[in-house]
């Protein structure tokens, strides 16, 4: 079963703020067995125009990715994060073949 994805393009506007985020979704993101493979870092934008930070974050399937994101407790985190960042994000099932 091919394990699914988010990925993630965000401008943060108030870092300060953006770490209240940071915290509240640790909790559902154990919950759900979340597994940061890209979180931040230092990148090289060869085509296109993306947002400063990307983000890809693993779960062991589609359905899985999904009810994190659905969950009370990440849209209660994410309510944090709206004001102080704006992004793009899709979820994603991997490739498996």
């Amino acid at each position: 079963m091919p394990k699914g994805y988010w990925v993630a393009h965000v401008d943060v506007d108030d870092a300060e703020r953006y770490k209240d985020y940071v915290s509240a979704n640790a909790a559902p993101f154990a919950e759900y067995g979340a597994r940061f493979l890209i979180r931040g870092g230092s990148k090289e934008i060869r085509e296109g125009h993306l947002r400063a930070r990307t983000v890809v974050i693993e779960f062991k399937d589609f359905e899985t990715a999904k009810s994190c994101y659905d969950s009370i407790a990440y849209q209660d985190a994410k309510l944090l994060r709206d004001p102080v960042a704006t992004g793009d994000m899709e979820i994603i099932e991997g490739y498996d073949g």
